[in-house]
């Protein structure tokens, strides 16, 4: 379980992204070659990213993890 309230934000920020993007859990599951439970797992707080993981997820939403992080930054 994470604890940490910057993660919450964060994966918060994910899902508003993923949504953007167009993309149910399910699809991004697909682009990123994981169950959806992965997906659900993280958007949901019982796991946490690494980094690969973070970078795979951006590919698949088509953006820059380095722009997406730079956004995220200018919220906390």
């Amino acid at each position: 379980m994470v604890k940490d309230i910057r993660y919450k934000t964060f994966s918060h920020f994910l899902v508003q992204k993923r949504i953007e993007a167009g993309l149910t859990q399910s699809e991004l599951a697909i682009k990123i070659k994981k169950p959806q439970s992965f997906v659900s797992k993280y958007e949901s707080f019982e796991r946490r990213l690494d980094v690969i993981e973070f970078i795979d997820i951006c590919i698949a939403m088509n953006t820059s993890s380095y722009l997406l992080l730079k956004e995220f930054e200018q919220h906390v």
